[in-house]
């Protein structure tokens, strides 16, 4: 899949999860962000889990900047946790509307590469349990 292929596939979504270790494309690719911004102007709902990193915080601080949303959505659509020594190797992954059609993909953290992965269905429904769950024990509420 291709990261063009990924875009027409996030604009169609109703839901994104995100898993990312840096929010690089949502804060410094062009394209994502564009797209990101008229997603969420939709209504789309956006749920992140991203770790407590540098990098993380500061682009939490772009983000905030770009979309115009407040400290309290912020609260409610990252799960921010510790940060871990598995950071720097960690794709980013993104689960589409996983309720219904439940389409996961992976791309490289830091770049904008064209190459993106789509994960089987058995592995994308997988991926949507593990964010879920994962959401439910620090949230205290499905994503």
């Amino acid at each position: 899949m291709t990261l063009k292929q990924l875009i027409k596939l996030e604009d169609k979504a109703k839901e994104v999860w995100v898993i990312s270790p840096t929010l690089h494309y949502d804060t410094e690719n062009e394209d994502f962000s564009e797209l990101v911004s008229v997603n969420l102007g939709q209504k789309t709902k956006y749920r992140y889990i991203v770790p407590a990193t540098r990098t993380v915080m500061k682009n939490l601080k772009a983000y905030k900047r770009i979309y115009k949303v407040s400290d309290e959505e912020i609260k409610r659509n990252f799960l921010i946790l510790p940060e871990s020594e598995f950071n720097p190797f960690i794709l980013e992954a993104a689960i589409y509307d996983a309720s219904t059609d439940c389409i996961a993909c992976a791309a490289p953290a830091l770049e904008d590469s064209n190459d993106v992965i789509k994960f089987n269905s058995d592995t994308s429904l997988q991926m949507s349990k593990d964010f879920k769950k994962l959401w439910k024990r620090y949230k205290l509420e499905n994503p």
